[in-house]
């Protein structure tokens, strides 16, 4: 017994050290002080970038993050806006969450914005986006009569159709997703997404049976916050994933707040190091390196979520990966705005 103990002391040291010796990342702050909250973030490139949130806000860069347009969006003061989808330096859509449901879209840089959707559903609550394209996407919210809501676009956000009831996952009973980080939907392949659940019970549905994940739950303030695929168009053979979350009253609890799976969500896998705390994004920067942020800082993996090394004490909502770039940045409270930086060896 002892024995086993010793060797599986030495593999985490191990794989620890080896983890703590990769890691080359740091956060650089490119903005802060405005008063939002910012939970929507799409980075087209490495210059490009847009960032949504409360109180009407809208922010995006041209130059990589050195100079920044804050604007608040005319008519929607109060609204927050917990998710944006960018396309390029002009055209990007906002998604505010309720009180009621509006989509909007831009088209000239954010300057003027269009309604192009509206929700006065008592109980309306939309949660995330996801786009496979510049013209098919997709909007969740939190379920409606026992079901999770769910809409289309095929014309670039320019309209949108509601599923119909029975086409909609159904929901247990206190279990809903979290507008977190914009990040608890995604494309999962050409023609298919994957989104998690949390609350009482924490489930991925694709277009399979929903699956449970091992992740803490159980309490409306526990669950899955953020899933990230990372080749998602791979048409056969298992898809790499990661999932974070955890308990965002905890925020500095590492139990069961991430897993990772090779196959596709078949299995879970718990990492030999977990992220340090409850975590409400996690992105891919490639096959085997990802970072994860939530309240009290940012944590990589260089080894596909085995083992997480905590880079920064600098509280963030939401990380994005570049769409045509190798940038990685970072959204979160009171405008601040980072992005991630390789350190010189």
């Amino acid at each position: 017994m002892f024995k086993n103990l010793f060797y599986s002391f030495l593999l985490l040291f191990i794989l620890t050290s080896a983890s703590l010796f990769a890691q080359q990342a740091d956060v650089e702050i490119l903005s802060s002080g405005t008063n939002s909250s910012l939970r929507g973030l799409s980075v087209v490139n490495d210059n490009v970038v847009w960032v949504s949130g409360s109180n009407g806000t809208v922010g995006r860069t041209t130059n990589g993050g050195k100079t920044w347009q804050w604007r608040t969006v005319t008519g929607f003061e109060k609204n927050d806006f917990r998710d944006i989808e960018a396309f390029d330096a002009s055209t990007a859509i906002i998604m505010s969450v309720a009180d009621p449901a509006y989509i909007l879209k831009t088209t000239d840089g954010g300057e003027s914005w269009k309604v192009v959707y509206e929700n006065k559903t008592k109980g309306m609550f939309l949660d995330a986006m996801e786009f496979w394209n510049d013209q098919s996407g997709i909007v969740i919210g939190d379920p409606l009569e026992g079901r999770f809501f769910m809409a289309r676009t095929f014309d670039g956000g320019n309209s949108w159709q509601d599923l119909p009831m029975d086409k909609r996952p159904r929901a247990d009973s206190g279990e809903a997703c979290f507008a977190a980080s914009g990040t608890n939907i995604r494309v999962l392949d050409k023609d298919e997404a994957v989104f998690v659940s949390g609350g009482t019970r924490s489930r991925m549905f694709s277009k399979k049976d929903p699956v449970t994940l091992p992740i803490i739950q159980g309490k409306e303030t526990t669950g899955a916050n953020s899933i990230a695929v990372w080749d998602h168009f791979k048409m056969k053979g298992g898809k790499k994933m990661l999932v974070v979350g955890g308990d965002f009253n905890a925020d500095s609890s590492r139990t069961n707040n991430c897993f990772y799976s090779n196959d596709g969500g078949q299995t879970w896998m718990a990492p030999l190091v977990s992220p340090h705390g409850y975590r409400s994004s996690v992105e891919y920067f490639s096959k085997t390196e990802a970072f994860a942020c939530g309240l009290n800082g940012v944590d990589q993996t260089t080894d596909g979520g085995k083992t997480w090394v905590w880079i920064s004490k600098e509280g963030f909502h939401v990380c994005r990966a570049s769409k045509l770039g190798d940038a990685i940045y970072l959204a979160g409270g009171k405008g601040k705005v980072g992005r991630i930086i390789w350190k010189k060896s």
